[in-house]
């Protein structure tokens, strides 16, 4: 058995270095920046080329499908590649084609069906990138002497602060200049991260010299890859020990239908809201940036003080009020101010909800199981997205849009409620007052989440 400090906190030794930490950060502001802007671009270049919730709903599917893929994908290639060649090849990739779609729509060949096509190659190394940034944070928060559970926050908050800025500038480009032009901004973005991570972020290698935990097996100076046999047998472990961990196959089943709901809304409701419902296509990326603001203020108060408080009725309370009440907003059809007001304090509840999970997960899942499990996660929590954009685009078609967007508050809602009724949800409590046990492979550790949780962060 082991604790969870032992197991998710890495040891370190020499001097304190900040700048690779710092670096990983800014890498992941400016690649999950230009997956906001994306994000907001695209449902309405599909939405000016056609005009139909349908269509929308069909390029959300070509834009969550590569998550699946790719997530399942993600753990094995990480390991495979290594996690700093991962993200920066996958940083490179998304920069080039999202490059294409307004380069190929100035010289007049864009049609819907190379769209769509670039849309899902953009997104296709999309969840290895983003794996990798994760897995490689514990180590390189032991190598700037920070306790692994104020990384974690100041991830999160990195990643809401992502959302926030790339939402408000692709918002801002289109009323400006278009949507087309806000993709030209999100390639910069990935052309940053990429140069940022290469540049400043050491290799596994170099990492274990500092951090012995980073170490390859048998404490060779280079990581021996693993095989694609070994690639493979490490993806089905990785679902393997989600199947036997009753919190993190509760969160996994938890998000992956709340994901669906979430798909829908970005990908056709709020597009078709801001613009045929406000008639102002610019107010998705304000929209979505109010969102992404609350839930930075959300993950800053809840590492403050919010974690004293953590446990399922939290997590029931934070997901219910994130989900449903802008839902409910856009059906009741309020003035755009005060739905921006809701959207903001919606992101707030939200923002408790990373860093709880993050923590949890953390705590239960073994260093050397971090790439595969987290990339078993990616996948899994994206496989309801498809389903949710279509059925989205297909359901406004068919009974309009307020029915559809009423039926998603009600259904956020009672998704939300569950942990305050499954008892797998437990193990969340564990960060303010014990431990959860759980299995990995045949083996059982107890994962103390207390040890992952800095008192008054």
């Amino acid at each position: 058995m082991s604790s969870a400090s032992e197991a998710a906190a890495p040891t370190v030794t020499g001097r304190r270095r900040r700048l690779p930490l710092v670096a990983l950060y800014a890498a992941q502001l400016f690649s999950l920046g230009g997956n906001a802007i994306a994000i907001v671009a695209v449902p309405l270049i599909v939405l000016q080329q056609t005009g139909s919730p349908l269509a929308a709903g069909v390029a959300g599917i070509f834009a969550t499908v590569p998550l699946v893929i790719g997530g399942a994908l993600g753990g094995v290639l990480v390991d495979r590649f290594g996690y700093r060649a991962s993200s920066i090849a996958a940083d490179v990739a998304s920069g080039v084609t999202v490059l294409a779609i307004p380069l190929l729509d100035a010289a007049g060949v864009l049609s819907f069906g190379l769209l769509l096509a670039l849309v899902f190659l953009g997104g296709l190394l999309d969840p290895p990138g983003d794996t990798a940034k994760t897995v490689l944070m514990p180590e390189l928060a032991a190598l700037a002497h920070t306790p692994l559970a104020r990384a974690a926050g100041a991830q999160s908050a990195v990643q809401r602060t992502a959302t926030m800025v790339g939402a408000g500038t692709a918002g801002a480009l289109v009323a400006l200049a278009g949507p087309m032009t806000a993709l030209l901004a999100d390639a910069a973005g990935f052309a940053v991260s990429a140069i940022l991570v290469a540049l400043l972020v050491p290799s596994r290698a170099r990492l274990a010299a500092t951090v012995p935990d980073a170490a390859p097996e048998g404490g060779g100076a280079e990581p021996r890859r693993a095989s694609a046999a070994e690639s493979a047998a490490g993806f089905v472990a990785g679902i393997r020990f989600i199947a036997k961990t009753p919190l993190a196959l509760a969160v996994v089943l938890l998000v992956t239908l709340t994901n669906a709901i979430d798909a829908a809304g970005m990908t056709v409701l709020k597009p078709v809201y801001a613009s045929q419902v406000l008639g102002d296509p610019a107010s998705l990326g304000f929209m979505i940036g109010c969102f992404a603001a609350g839930a930075l203020t959300g993950s800053a108060v809840f590492g403050l003080v919010g974690h004293r408080a953590s446990g399922r009725v939290m997590f029931a309370a934070c997901f219910m009020l994130a989900g449903a009440p802008p839902y409910a907003a856009m059906a009741l059809g309020v003035p755009v101010e005060v739905l921006f007001v809701v959207l903001a304090l919606s992101g707030l509840a939200a923002g408790a909800l990373n860093p709880m999970i993050s923590t949890a997960l953390f705590g239960v899942v073994p260093d050397g199981m971090r790439a595969r499990v987290f990339g078993a996660i990616t996948s899994g929590v994206a496989a309801s997205m498809p389903i949710g954009a279509f059925a989205a685009g297909a359901a406004v078609d068919a009974f309009g849009f307020v029915p559809v967007v009423a039926g998603a508050a009600v259904l956020y809602a009672v998704l939300g409620a569950s942990p305050l009724v499954l008892r797998a949800f437990d193990g969340l409590s564990g960060a303010r007052s014990g431990g959860a046990t759980v299995e990995s492979g045949d083996e059982a550790s107890v994962a103390d989440l207390d040890a992952v949780v800095e008192p008054g962060r």
